[in-house]
């Protein structure tokens, strides 16, 4: 009886050892990038780094904008643990002047799969920006 009971202990901690899986982790240096003052027509692109802080590769599927006048680009390849990447994030500078208030929206293999990004700041005319 004691045989079978060591047994199947020795059975339930192989089995929980098996079971922790390896899981990729994504780390954003900054969840939200501020544009400060941009002119229209400017450049409106800025990036978001980040690093894989688990132990498996992390796989970005898909990158969306709250709106079509933000374009994200997320990367082709897998990043490995402990490296870095970036999310590109292009903004249409020849829009109306006003607050930029927009969402990305990060989703990936990683142990949090959906992540907001946010981007904020104001379009303002050429002039207004040398004041």
């Amino acid at each position: 009886m004691k045989k079978i009971v060591l047994v199947l202990f020795v059975g339930l901690l192989a089995f929980n050892l098996s079971a922790q899986e390896k899981k990729a982790k994504i780390e954003f240096k900054t969840e939200t990038v501020d544009y400060g003052k941009v002119e229209r027509g400017g450049n409106g692109v800025r990036v978001f780094e980040f690093t894989n802080t688990g132990n498996a590769p992390l796989i970005i599927s898909k990158v969306n904008s709250s709106c079509g006048c933000t374009i994200p680009k997320k990367p082709k390849d897998p990043i490995m643990p402990g490296k870095t990447g970036v999310i590109e994030v292009k903004y249409d500078t020849k829009r109306p002047a006003g607050p930029i208030r927009k969402a990305i929206t990060v989703i990936s293999n990683a142990d949090t799969p959906t992540k907001v990004l946010k981007i904020k700041g104001e379009l303002v005319e050429p002039k207004a920006v040398a004041q």
